[in-house]
């Protein structure tokens, strides 16, 4: 019986690793620039990466907080009786700072999990 050598990481884990990272530091830069309807490209890229790939699997509870503080932020301005014209406008700044604090947590958790893995 032969033991395999181990793998090296293949180019589509490593480029969906590279998604999830640029799409986690893009998340706190549209928010704060007051572009924060366009980050829900990011989100749901970082999102969709993490559910699809296994490496990635230590990263799915951290991009599934940054999508839902992202989706209540989304929904309380959708359902709001009065809505801005923008969701940066309408957005409480306590909502904001929790969809960066949960960005901020998805890229340190990446890090964590790449440094563990070396």
């Amino acid at each position: 019986m032969t033991i395999a050598p181990p793998r090296a990481p293949d180019r589509t884990s490593r480029r969906a690793a590279r998604t999830v990272i640029i799409s986690a530091w893009a998340v706190p830069v549209l928010v704060v620039g007051q572009f924060a309807m366009l980050a829900i490209v990011p989100v749901s890229l970082a999102l969709t990466a993490t559910l699809r790939h296994a490496e990635l699997r230590a990263l799915r509870p951290w991009t599934a907080i940054l999508a839902t503080t992202y989706a209540s932020a989304l929904i309380l301005w959708a359902a709001g009786p009065d809505r801005a014209p923008s969701l940066s406008k309408d957005m409480h700044p306590a909502s904001a700072a929790l969809i960066v604090a949960a960005s901020l947590a998805t890229i340190t958790a990446f890090h964590l999990h790449r440094r563990k893995k070396r």
